[in-house]
């Protein structure tokens, strides 16, 4: 379907222009939220009547636009969300989420102004892009965090997903190093000290048990049959 565009509309064209859209985002998008007219000859009349106040409104709310934009750009919004270990949210952080974040620090924001690719499903800090007219975007962050600590400390540029990780590596090393057991080491593996040193192999035992035994973990000895 050909179309007058009555508002810049990215990747399209600007304000005037007649460009050939899909029948169905003409009729379910662009025409009933008065984004553009249908491209016939009496619309084009009526529009080439009417460029020059079409075009002077525009720019009247292109400057509202950057004024409270200059407000808007670079706010935050926390979010308290619980999550998994892994940092994966029970749920998700959507559209209305955010335009109700800013809309508590007095910013005035429709949730169709709020640009999300996808819902938000990991805690940590998100851009998030808001329209507040057609040729002015920008950009706010959503910091998803599991407590108000967690969003401070994120808000001062700690990456908590990384630090995570960090911490579990760390306790993983710290206690192998105190059981002096291989992180590394599969499973029934033999360690690679015994093999070189050998085994010992006390009277009445087989090298098979002296190795099971030498390498089982304290604490960890076999139960009699029967008990």
């Amino acid at each position: 379907m050909d179309i007058i565009l009555l508002e810049r509309i990215g990747n399209l064209g600007s304000i005037g222009d007649v460009v050939t859209v899909k029948d169905g985002y003409a009729r379910n998008f662009l025409l009933p939220q008065k984004k553009a007219l249908r491209a016939n000859a009496a619309n084009k009349k009526v529009f080439e009547a009417n460029r020059e106040r079409l075009e002077k409104e525009n720019a009247e709310r292109r400057g509202e636009a950057e004024k409270a934009g200059e407000k808007i750009a670079g706010a935050e919004i926390v979010l308290i969300r619980a999550s998994s270990n892994a940092g994966q949210l029970y749920g998700s952080v959507n559209v209305r989420d955010i335009a109700s974040g800013l809309e508590a620090q007095g910013h005035e924001v429709d949730k169709r102004q709020v640009v999300m690719g996808s819902p938000i499903k990991t805690i940590g800090m998100h851009d998030v892009t808001v329209a507040l007219h057609p040729e002015v975007h920008v950009i706010v962050k959503a910091n998803v965090a599991r407590s108000d600590d967690e969003a401070e400390l994120q808000s001062q540029g700690v990456d908590v997903l990384a630090q995570m990780f960090e911490d579990e590596q760390r306790e993983i090393e710290e206690a192998a190093s105190e059981n002096k057991i291989d992180p590394n080491i599969e499973p029934g593996e033999i360690p690679a000290e015994l093999l070189e040193d050998g085994v010992s192999t006390p009277e009445g035992e087989t090298t098979r048990e002296a190795l099971i035994e030498a390498t089982a973990p304290e604490g960890d000895e076999e139960t009699p049959a029967g008990e």
